[in-house]
Formats: structure tokens, sequence, C-alpha cells
């Protein structure tokens, strides 16, 4: 369903922050995806494949009409990681990158090392989280961990640092953008 025009303005991301812009509901489309969510004992359901090549059916008429950069389909927990969890861990950000609308690393395994505080929040904030660069791993920094491993290392999501997210963002910020 298209409920507002790609014309107007929707308060679709709410109060949200990427790369610099805090109004991410000026520069921005929003899709909502119905999915069930975590079941009640904590089990995850992946969402449909019919959903999901819907899904790029609809990037890729949208990307016809706008210019968008594959690293710029993000999800709520990319732009709001305080307050959105969305679309979650079950979403399969590879696939869709697969597709041409999204990025993701590659690496894999343990390779790298963990980067100190102040190193991590500086490469979070170049990614595009809002993040200072306190040298203290606080609820913001942990909130912004969190949300890259939803989206980019979905295998294991704890908002705590290891090699394997550092290695990923890393990788991710050296790419061409």
């Amino acid at each position: 369903f298209s409920l507002v025009a790609e014309d107007k303005r929707a308060w679709h991301a709410g109060v949200a922050y990427w790369q610099g812009e805090r109004d991410i509901n000026g520069c921005s489309l929003g899709i909502e995806l119905a999915h069930q969510g975590p079941a009640a004992d904590g089990t995850c359901v992946p969402f449909p494949s019919g959903q999901m090549r819907a899904l790029a059916d609809l990037l890729s008429d949208i990307s016809t009409r706008h210019d968008i950069p594959p690293a710029r389909f993000l999800g709520h927990s990319d732009v709001a990681p305080a307050r959105k969890r969305d679309p979650g861990e079950m979403f399969d950000w590879d696939w869709l990158a697969g597709q041409g609308f999204g990025q993701i690393s590659d690496v894999a395994g343990e390779t790298g090392k963990i980067l100190d505080t102040v190193s991590l929040q500086a490469a979070l904030a170049r990614f595009g989280y809002e993040v200072s660069q306190t040298g203290q791993f606080d609820d913001v920094t942990r909130q912004a961990v969190t949300a890259f491993q939803r989206h980019h290392r979905r295998g294991l999501v704890d908002g705590v640092i290891d090699a394997m997210t550092c290695a990923r963002l890393l990788d991710l910020l050296s790419r061409a953008r």
C-alpha cells in the first residue's frame, strides 16, 4: 500500500540520524514490512521469500525514479538504534544486497583486531551512526554496535564488540560509497 506520495513528507523514521543528516524523514522513503518479530520463546522467524522478492521489486521500481546508492538502503535500527530494532536479525540483508540494494561485508571468521573504544566510536561515526568519541563504552556506543550487528553480523547480536564486528565495520568503511 502506498500511504504517502513519494514527493510528500512522512514521519516514517521518527527522530533519526544517518551520516550527519538529522532530517531523515525529509530525505528518505519509508517502507514498512509486516513481520511477526521474535516469538514469545525468543525464536525468530525469517521473512518469507515472497515478501523479500516483492520488496526487491518495489526497491527496483523506486530506484528507477531516484538515484539511491546501494549503501543508502537502511533499516529503522540503522537510523534510530536507541529506539528501533526492525527489520531485525531475521531480515535477509545479504540476499537484498545481492539484488543491488544495500551493502554487506563478506569478511568471514574472527579476523582482524578489536578496536579500542575511541577508534570504535570514530569508525561507527564515520560509518553513519551518531556516536561521540567519549572513550567510554556507553549506551549510545552499545546501541550503535547492536544496530550494526543487526544489519551486518546477524549471527550474533549482543552489542559486544568482537573481532568480526570490527573487521566488517572496517571493511565497509574501506569501500567507496
